[in-house]
């Protein structure tokens, strides 16, 4: 496969999800995902990692590279703590990250990450909770990520997701860059 890659199965989920689980209401507390990005209408978010909006400048986000860790990431430190340490195997710096739902029978649709932000970075997937397994395309390959494993995707690809179960579909998304790509930026900001 050129477009996904197996990182790690066998992770331990009951962490991460009792973390949700003790919060009231996570996915309801911030919904710019579903409002403002026409293409993940239908996913539910937690932003653990975000953009910095003071690195913005009258650029778009999608080409915004600095983030920070959120306000309320601080609900989910087994979440963060998991993201931190691939970071840190991975020789990579941690970019942005989240918690996502795609409830029973919605998707996300077909598309393409652009822009400077997304061109550097890997894009990787944790499967806390899919019964069935999740769908996910990437160009003209298909995968099925089952619970517990963590997989790298090619998200300069096509991609889209469905939740083809009866239940949520709960991942940790993050985008990770690798220490090699640093001085990419750092030029192109000099």
């Amino acid at each position: 496969m050129r477009h996904f890659s197996l990182i790690e199965s066998g992770v331990d989920t009951a962490p991460f999800l009792a973390e949700i689980a003790a919060q009231d209401d996570p996915f309801a507390a911030v919904t710019g995902r579903q409002t403002k990005i026409a293409v993940q209408r239908e996913a539910l978010s937690i932003p653990l990692r975000g953009v910095r909006k003071s690195a913005l400048a009258g650029r778009e986000p999608r080409d915004v590279h600095e983030s920070r860790w959120t306000s309320g990431a601080v609900a989910y430190p087994q979440a963060c703590g998991f993201i931190s340490r691939i970071a840190l195997a991975l020789d990579s710096e941690l970019s942005r990250a989240k918690i996502v739902c795609l409830p029973a029978g919605h998707r996300v649709y077909p598309h393409t990450d652009r822009g400077e932000y997304y061109r550097l970075r890997n894009r990787y997937h944790l499967v806390l909770k899919s019964r069935l397994g999740s769908w996910l395309r990437a160009g003209d390959e298909e995968v099925r990520m089952r619970e517990g494993e963590l997989w790298w995707f090619d998200n300069d690809q096509t991609h889209e997701a469905h939740n083809d179960g009866d239940e949520d579909r709960i991942h940790i998304i993050f985008d990770l860059l690798p220490s090699h790509r640093r001085a990419e930026i750092e030029s192109a900001t000099a």
